[in-house]
Parts: C-alpha cells; sequence; structure tokens
C-alpha cells in the first residue's frame, strides 16, 4: 500500500476513534488497553455460556454450557442443553478436540480436529478460538484494521457498550455489526451481539457468573 494511502486510513481512522472519544468521553484504544491489562492478570476463568443463534425464518437455537478456561490454552465445555452430558475438552497431547457424548459412557471418547465440520456451527467459530484471550484481539481487530463503520461507545447499567461495523474474521467477506459488552467492575468482555449491517440478529453469547481466578487444575481437563 503506498505511503499517502496509508496517511490517508490513519486519518480516517482517527476521525472515527475521535468521534467515539467525544461522544462518551472513553477512547476506545485506551479502553481495550484497560480490557488487555485485566485480562493479562487473569489465571484462569468459568462462566455459564448461553449462545442463542436467531435464524432468518425466526427459530431461534440456543445452547447452554460450562466454559473453563485455563491459561495457556485449556479449555472445557460441560453442555446443559441441548446436549446434556456433553464434554469437550481441548488440547490432547496431539492438539485435538476430545469429545465425550455421554457420561453414561465415559470410556467413548472421539479426537477431532479443532476445524473438523462436526465441531462447527454456522458461525465458522472453532472451540480454540472461544476465550476470552481471542474475544479481546477480535474487539481489538473491530476497532482497528478490520473494523468498517464509526465506533459507538455507551456507558450505564454496569457496563461499557461498544458498538461497531467490522469483519467477520470467522466467516471471509462477511461483515457484521458487533455489540461487546465490557463489565465495568473486572473489564472483561461478558457479552457479544451479532447483527447483520442492516440491524438483524444473528447471535448473542452470554457469559453469565463470571468466576475469575478458580484454582482449577490441569486434571479438570484431561477426560482420557
Amino acid at each position: 500500500m503506498a505511503p499517502f494511502t496509508l496517511a490517508v486510513v490513519a486519518l480516517f481512522l482517527l476521525a472515527f476513534l475521535a468521534e467515539a472519544a467525544a461522544n462518551t468521553g472513553i477512547d476506545p484504544l485506551d479502553l481495550v488497553k484497560k480490557v488487555e491489562a485485566a485480562y493479562a492478570r487473569v489465571k484462569d476463568y468459568r462462566a455459564r455460556i448461553e449462545v442463542t443463534t436467531y435464524e432468518k425464518k425466526g427459530a431461534d437455537e440456543t445452547k447452554k454450557f460450562l466454559y473453563t478456561f485455563k491459561k495457556p490454552n485449556r479449555i472445557r465445555l460441560d453442555f446443559e442443553s441441548p446436549h446434556p452430558g456433553l464434554v469437550l475438552s481441548y488440547p490432547d497431547p496431539k492438539g485435538k478436540v476430545v469429545v465425550r457424548p455421554s457420561s453414561w459412557v465415559p470410556f467413548f471418547k472421539l479426537h477431532l480436529a479443532p476445524d473438523n465440520s462436526l465441531l462447527l456451527d454456522y458461525s465458522g467459530q472453532r472451540v480454540d478460538q472461544t476465550d476470552l484471550g481471542s474475544l479481546i484481539k477480535h474487539i481489538e481487530h473491530s476497532l482497528t484494521d478490520q473494523r468498517r463503520g464509526p465506533v459507538g461507545i455507551t456507558n450505564g447499567n454496569g457496563f461499557v457498550r461498544i458498538r461497531v461495523l467490522a469483519d467477520n474474521p470467522f466467516r471471509a467477506g462477511s461483515v457484521t455489526l458487533y455489540q461487546f459488552f465490557i463489565d465495568a467492575t473486572l473489564f472483561l468482555p461478558v457479552q457479544v451481539e451479532e447483527s447483520t449491517p442492516d440491524g438483524r440478529q444473528e447471535r448473542k453469547i452470554t457469559f453469565e457468573g463470571l468466576s475469575i481466578d478458580t484454582g482449577v487444575g490441569d486434571g479438570f481437563f484431561q477426560l482420557d
């Protein structure tokens, strides 16, 4: 990219970010830095996550699971619905996802690559892309190089809400209207809402009862 073009892009970026700061007194990049600093202090966390997908015809699908994460990359999902007893754990020694379909048959397990189609939904997001660290990086990119519209920031009801139109990193060529909700006390993301550019809601992800530094051991993530 030519130096002149880079300069023009930089000016537009600064203008959009300045507009957001002027509306709320909160600079978007300063906010991201605070979120990154808060997450840097986290050793592990656990939350009940609810993911609701909104279909065009109005038929909604909701998944609920207990999500446990331990740095640097240990993940475990214990499903409550629609498949109670299903457990996913990542990574196994070969970097795969261990799938235990039922607690009734604990010896039966599958070892699947994170990008296996059996583990993906319409969003295209992999299990190893579900942690808060990945989400925070996504927020940063949505405010900078992947942003496709002005940034809106509001503060109230215990949350800082970021509203921005940005490229969807999980669906190539797709642009999504995001709303990121940052807990004003923890300074960590606790909710994400995704819509089409014209405002039709597509997905909502909520982190309920987020607990930080629970002291979970490595053995909790080992299903074998």
